[in-house]
């Protein structure tokens, strides 16, 4: 006779995970996880590494273990499933913080500590343009003078002051006088912190060069060979459509910004069209799409004509359409967000192949757990939340638009399908930017509808054939019509930047927002799509994800903008005023005053913003006045701390931008370059009467 274990023998349990649905919870308990570790960026030492180490290995033994006690009789089955699915949860989010972690301690590379003027010398591994519309070269194997290879940055990137400076191939090894500094920091408490997100990139410092190029060697082979073939491919296009349309051709092919202006990406972020010219997973798809659509139609012909048949040709166009993809990644240049759409679409063709639903939520947490694991910091950019964002919602979608599909005629049904999901791609994703850029496109649905049906029945099917019929040199009728889409493409992105009010400006929400809104979001859908099992953990997961999303929205609308801002270097000072904020000065420190209005909501020049009532006093020495009796002073030019110490009386604010000769004991709150470099950019309030400031993240990451 069978002993009891609670359930009759011939009635085996299923695994709690599988009736949970617990897959597609590994990437969002992941990203919990790694979200933990961003929040508190730095180096894990050794008895941290013991303790999360310990934390997993706890939660697993506990996992394994809980059905075993329920099996004994010592607690009942419900307790035991919720033991073991509560830890394989705390088990995910400790692995996510150790692959966070784990990433940020395999490439660690020495950062500069200072600024450096001298020969720098290395091997050119990319070349782009910056956002002021200057070329950039970033180089590896560095070499500068008088500094120790161990403490030598694993790359840099310099910035080409010269317009028409003669660019190196890459694989070459060169040299130049260049001005280098370390990764400036945030521009503000809380705002993007370039720091980390150079130390992911390897970027040790940054900063520019007036001195020609000189090669150092002959340009490598290997790999650096298909680099260089890329970048011709590149350079054809661009000169065989030509302007600005022949840039945006070669950057959806090649990945190779560096044709663009400035001045087109403006007008394709105005009318929320600058996706189309990141690889994305929008021209993956698209391309990969192509290819399978195409294969599928010659495999029935071939059915139809007698060969193949019984023949699971089906896999064969998905396997062909993923050699394109792989083919495709690699003339892109195979960047981060490329990467990521290559996974994505290789998870789906995949899916085909393994007989599964292509697009299901467990095909897109299987894509979004292998990213996470191999770049585990892709987790805090715009791309990868959006991205996501959308392919949820668009699975979402499917089950009501294949309900009303067949009302519609077949002419009209592709067009309906796009409103559809464009519509519902533009609303799901239009939070996340605005959070991340602090910008809407007003008229950005229109400019998608009238654009991306160009991109896909023109431009990735003419990209693609082009690149098969340049095999015979045959291509210019297909990149004749690949200028015609990017053509029609600039047009609608210049109509649509054109037209009253098509850029809405919203502040920078607080640092809590995005993460609140994200995973309330996720948490909700989740939920939500076990309504079968519908229990009252479900439904309390379901209003908790609301009530998170409600909330990060009214802490959103409800949060102030500091009433005092100080840049890193003291270099300017920014108080809010009833008009917007008002800058110290005209001119001069430029990229973090951009930062402070663009964060504001606030569209207007740093000339205007300095016109605004506050400041007065001379060029060099500005003062405003304060609530309270209070004033906020900032001294600028040769003397300045001098000068700081002659200011600094009770119920003053000095910020200096030379470091004062000494600081001792003084009676106001005093800033200068020496305070400011351990503390970062500063942003203050008031309350109660007094100042309460807040100062920049401290770069933990060394």
């Amino acid at each position: 006779m069978l002993p009891h274990t609670g359930t009759p023998p011939f009635q085996p349990r299923p695994a709690a995970a599988t009736r949970a649905g617990l897959f597609p919870w590994v990437p969002v308990l992941l990203s919990v996880g790694i979200t933990l570790w961003f929040w508190r960026p730095a180096l894990l030492g050794a008895w941290q590494w013991v303790a999360l180490g310990a934390l997993v290995l706890a939660a697993l033994t506990l996992a394994v273990s809980a059905h075993r006690f329920a099996d004994r009789g010592r607690i009942g089955w419900r307790m035991a499933d919720a033991l073991h699915l509560g830890a394989l949860a705390v088990m995910l989010v400790g692995i996510g913080t150790g692959l966070a972690g784990f990433r940020a301690a395999h490439i660690a590379a020495p950062v500069l500590q200072w600024r450096y003027y001298g020969p720098v010398e290395g091997r050119v591994t990319e070349i782009d343009r910056s956002s002021r519309d200057r070329m950039r070269v970033t180089l590896d194997q560095v070499m500068l003078r008088d500094l120790a290879p161990d403490r030598t940055p694993a790359r840099v990137r310099l910035s080409l002051m010269t317009p028409d400076a003669d660019l190196p191939p890459v694989g070459q090894r060169v040299m130049m006088t260049g001005h280098l500094g370390p990764p400036s920091g945030p521009a503000a408490p809380g705002s993007f912190d370039f720091r980390i997100y150079a130390w992911f990139q390897e970027l040790g410092a940054v900063g520019y060069s007036r001195t020609p190029i000189m090669a150092v060697a002959a340009p490598q082979g290997g790999i650096w060979w298909l680099h260089r073939a890329r970048l011709k491919v590149s350079a054809a296009i661009r000169d065989r459509i030509g302007g600005q349309a022949g840039g945006v051709a070669s950057a959806l092919m090649t990945g190779d910004r560096s044709g663009i202006s400035e001045q087109t990406n403006a007008i394709m972020r105005a009318s929320n069209l600058y996706h189309i010219i990141s690889i994305s997973g929008l021209h993956m798809g698209m391309l990969a799409g192509f290819v399978y659509a195409g294969l599928r139609f010659l495999t029935v012909g071939l059915q139809g004509a007698g060969i193949g048949l019984g023949q699971p040709l089906h896999k064969w166009a998905a396997g062909g359409a993923l050699a394109a993809a792989a083919a495709y990644l690699w003339l892109s240049g195979g960047g981060v967000a490329t990467e990521r759409a290559f996974i994505m679409v290789a998870v789906m063709l995949g899916a085909i192949l393994a007989d599964r639903r292509a697009i299901s939520f467990r095909s897109v947490a299987l894509a979004g757990t292998v990213i996470l694991i191999i770049t585990p910091e892709a987790v805090t950019g715009a791309g990868f939340q959006m991205s996501f964002a959308a392919t949820i919602a668009l699975i979402i979608s499917y089950g009501p638009w294949s309900r009303i599909a067949p009302w519609f005629p077949w002419w009209i049904k592709p067009v309906a399908m796009l409103v559809v999901s464009s519509l519902v791609a533009a609303l799901v994703t239009s939070p996340i930017a605005a959070a991340h850029f602090n910008r809407m496109s007003q008229y950005g649905l229109l400019a998608n509808l009238l654009a991306v049906p160009v991109m896909g029945t023109l431009v990735m099917p003419a990209g693609v054939i082009g690149a098969i019929l340049a095999l015979i040199g045959a291509e210019a009728p297909a990149l004749w019509v690949m200028g015609i889409g990017t053509k029609w493409m600039l047009l609608v992105a210049g109509f649509v930047a054109g037209l009253g009010g098509s850029v809405m400006a919203v502040s920078k929400p607080p640092a809590a927002v995005i993460p609140m809104m994200e995973f309330g979001a996720v948490l909700a859908i989740l939920c939500w799509r076990l309504r079968g099992q519908r229990t009252w953990v479900l439904n309390c997961g379901l209003v908790v994800g609301l009530v998170m999303m409600v909330a990060a929205g009214g802490i959103w609308a409800t949060t102030q903008r500091p009433m005092i801002l100080i840049a890193p270097e003291g270099e300017a000072v920014g108080l809010m005023t009833p008009q917007g904020r008002a800058v110290s000065k005209p001119a001069g420190g430029a990229f973090v005053i951009s930062s402070w209005l663009q964060e504001d909501g606030d569209m207007e020049t740093q000339e205007i913003s300095a016109a605004r009532p506050a400041w007065q006093g001379d060029k060099r020495d500005h003062w405003a006045d304060l609530p309270n009796g209070w004033q906020l002073w900032h001294l600028t030019g040769k003397g300045s701390g001098d000068r700081a110490q002659g200011a600094c009386k009770a119920k003053r604010i000095v910020v200096a931008s030379e470091k004062l000769p000494e600081t001792g004991h003084l009676p106001c709150l005093l800033f200068d370059p020496a305070s400011l470099r351990k503390t970062g950019a500063i942003s203050m309030d008031f309350r109660d009467g007094a100042p309460v400031w807040h100062q920049g993240d401290v770069m933990r990451l060394r």
